[in-house]
This record gives C-alpha cells, sequence and structure tokens, in this order.
C-alpha cells in the first residue's frame, strides 16, 4: 500500500513541474499543441492527396509543423523580453 503513496506522490511532483514550466513559458505547450494539429491535420489529409507522392506530402507537412514551432518560439522570445525589459522600465518613471 506504501508503494501506491510513492506513485501518487511521484505523479503530483511531475505534474506540478510540468505546470510551473507552462506558467513560465506559455508558447511551449502552444508550439506543442500546433504542431500535433498540424500533424493531424496531415494524417487527415493523407486520404484525399490524389497523385502526390508520399514524400512531398511528407515533406510539407514536416514544413508546416515546424513553421508553427518556429513562430510560436519566436513569440515566446518576444514575450519574454517585453516581461524582462519592457516591464520594469515602467517601474523606474516617477507616478507624479
Amino acid at each position: 500500500m506504501s508503494s501506491n503513496n510513492n506513485f501518487s506522490s511521484f505523479d503530483d511532483e511531475n505534474e506540478s513541474k510540468l505546470m510551473r514550466k507552462a506558467k513560465e513559458s506559455p508558447f511551449v505547450p502552444i508550439g506543442m499543441a500546433g504542431c500535433a494539429a498540424v500533424v493531424a491535420f496531415g494524417l487527415w489529409r493523407l486520404k484525399s492527396r490524389g497523385n502526390t507522392k508520399m514524400s512531398v506530402h511528407l515533406i510539407h507537412m514536416r514544413v508546416g509543423a515546424q513553421g508553427f514551432i518556429v513562430g510560436a518560439m519566436t513569440l515566446g522570445v518576444i514575450y519574454s523580453m517585453y516581461k524582462e525589459y519592457g516591464a520594469h522600465k515602467d517601474l523606474g518613471k516617477d507616478s507624479k
């Protein structure tokens, strides 16, 4: 029975770490979800690809997924730069 308690505490620690990381950089889960959505859409479109070769279809799917991830990473960097530098400029001014 004590082993069940060990597993539940292990899951709680991992879940809280995942949630903490998601709060620190919210665009990482968005990028992961977007990548999964692009791959799912590509697999759904696989049945109606027509005369397109499989390799070309897979390359287009990969480019779409990578583009979404790069976009999410770029937005995340811009967001973190704003949070670090842009938000602190307002604190240095006198509020008279």
